[in-house]
């Protein structure tokens, strides 16, 4: 059984993953990085201390990285009032949290993105915490969010399920030796994301509350 679902948000739950892409490629380009969107899309999951060095060379000057950063996130914040969240996004975490379930917003947003992702899902009265880029020494695909989502739940990792959308939240359960459920909304497809170890993928939220009962999440 099902005591606790830890949801990731960006892609997720919030159509966000391609206007991180864009805003990272930008800022890239100020600082005189070009990188394929490509191989930007397929980061987006991961904290930006991993992202950068995914994304550019070793042999880079690491003395731009926090420059970087700030870059896309004041070009990232110019959408903030316009974001929109999945169709059934907040349907299924009031399903989640109707059926007694714990909801737990895994996210690795800093707290005034976090805020503005929270706000688009208009859904504060269905969860019961959140978590925040701060409050963890590393990002995904390393599981300590998960499992700082994990303690706020206060339940067993095999007792929880975490919802995702990339390779990096599967590996990211994965490690914090929980099931992942997966939605293609991030751009990922599904073989991708099976192969990774997804217990189960759905198209998207709506799809997934849909099924909720007969779900890994039931």
């Amino acid at each position: 059984m099902t005591d606790a679902v830890l949801f990731d948000v960006d892609g997720t739950l919030v159509d966000t993953n391609y206007l991180h892409a864009t805003t990272w490629w930008q800022a890239f380009r100020q600082y005189g990085h070009t990188v394929p969107m490509g191989r930007i899309h397929r980061a987006i999951g991961m904290g930006s201390d991993k992202l950068l060095d995914h994304l550019l060379p070793d042999g880079r000057d690491r003395g731009d990285d926090d420059a970087i950063r700030s870059a896309h996130t004041a070009l990232y914040a110019q959408f903030w009032s316009r974001l929109a969240p999945f169709d059934g996004a907040a349907d299924l975490l009031r399903a989640c949290a109707g059926r007694g379930r714990r909801v737990v917003l895994a996210s690795s947003a800093a707290v005034p993105e976090l805020k503005a992702l929270r706000a688009a899902l208009d859904a504060d009265d269905a969860i019961d915490e959140a978590t925040s880029a701060s409050e963890v020494g590393q990002s995904k695909p390393a599981p300590d969010l998960v499992e700082l989502a994990l303690e706020r739940a206060g339940v067993p990792a095999e007792r929880a399920v975490f919802v995702g959308d990339t390779r990096w939240d599967v590996e990211a359960a994965e490690r914090a030796g929980m099931r992942c459920v997966c939605v293609l909304t991030g751009g990922w497809s599904r073989e991708e994301l099976q192969k990774a170890g997804a217990a189960a993928v759905y198209d998207d939220p709506r799809a997934l509350l849909a099924d909720l009962d007969a779900s890994p999440l039931a």
